[in-house]
């Protein structure tokens, strides 16, 4: 079951962007699971805190609130949809607290086995409003885990501002995360598309060049030409998170391993490796293995030096 989190800080737009893609036919069939304070309204329904109800919201949809936690909430909606209780759906869309770190869940998608046999982490939605971004990214750490750790991101509330100035946030967000997507949302929507399909994501990785933020946040990719040994790559990756696992905010990409006809897609967060899946071919003609890292004090060069370092033992 494909999960999508949308994260954004308070009053970014999230609920608004959600309600838009539930009023399209592509939304249809939609769970979306609420982390939020004080209550919340999507279209006609309102959850009040602690209310573990089920919500139906047309169009095939429904709404339900995270209970005690994450991995229960997910699991009795799964166990609701097998036993024709609810509406069936497709899909399912968390929507995180305005003033939520994305980390924790990211953590337990990836070490919950429950969850991890379920549930698949299609991707991160970062909601940002355009117009008070500048003071709250400079303000709120939070503001800034959301972008950072962002697939997507949809710069909301544009309207408000010039085309000048919407250019000069949009240059911000991608200096922060140079391998998100950025999309604008006109009047809280955006095509369902931009909510939907990640299907592209792995071939858009690319290399970037180190970004450091004042927060100790860096962000930065390494390209590796030749196809590694999985042996000696695992073997890397698990000293640097035994090492320095409570920095590496996140690591994904696709590995080139000898002998294998795809690449291999890996996903860290700090000290959590979610299992390597086996792509049976390429995204695109770009064979390179490539790995993009989000980090807290954390240099390129010294990352690199442990791959490379790892792999040549093993060839001894």
């Amino acid at each position: 079951m494909p999960v999508i989190v949308v994260t954004g800080f308070l009053g970014a737009g999230k609920t608004t962007l959600i309600r838009s893609l539930l009023d399209s036919s592509e939304g249809m069939h939609t769970a979306i699971i609420v982390n939020e304070f004080g209550e919340i309204g999507i279209d006609q329904a309102l959850l009040s805190p602690g209310s573990d109800e089920t919500v139906l919201l047309g169009n095939g949809c429904l709404c339900c609130r995270i209970s005690n936690d994450l991995q229960k909430t997910c699991t009795n909606l799964l166990r609701e949809r097998t036993r024709g209780t609810v509406p069936p759906f497709e899909r399912i869309f968390l929507e995180t607290s305005g003033l939520a770190d994305p980390t924790p869940i990211l953590q337990t998608f990836i070490s919950d086995r429950a969850l991890r046999d379920e549930f698949h982490l299609l991707g991160i939605i970062a909601v940002v409003d355009a117009a008070s971004f500048e003071g709250t990214v400079n303000h709120f750490q939070e503001c800034l885990r959301q972008v950072v750790l962002a697939d997507r991101i949809v710069l909301t509330k544009s309207d408000l501002l010039s085309t000048v100035s919407v250019a000069i946030v949009s240059s911000k967000l991608q200096q922060i995360n140079p391998s998100a997507q950025i999309r604008l949302g006109e009047h809280g929507r955006v095509e369902p598309a931009v909510m939907l399909d990640f299907d592209d994501l792995s071939a858009r990785y690319f290399a970037i060049e180190p970004i450091h933020h004042t927060s100790g946040i860096n962000t930065f990719s390494i390209v590796i030409d030749k196809p590694l040994k999985w042996s000696g790559f695992s073997q890397a990756m698990s000293m640097l998170s035994t090492l320095r696992g409570a920095d590496l905010l996140r690591v994904k990409g696709l590995v080139n391993v000898q002998g294998s006809d795809g690449p291999v897609v890996i996903h860290l967060v700090q000290h959590l490796a979610h299992p390597p899946v086996q792509l049976q071919d390429w995204p695109s003609e770009d064979r390179r293995t490539i790995l993009i890292f989000i980090v807290r004090g954390m240099i390129q060069s010294s990352v690199r030096n442990v791959i490379q370092s790892v792999q040549e033992a093993m060839s001894l």
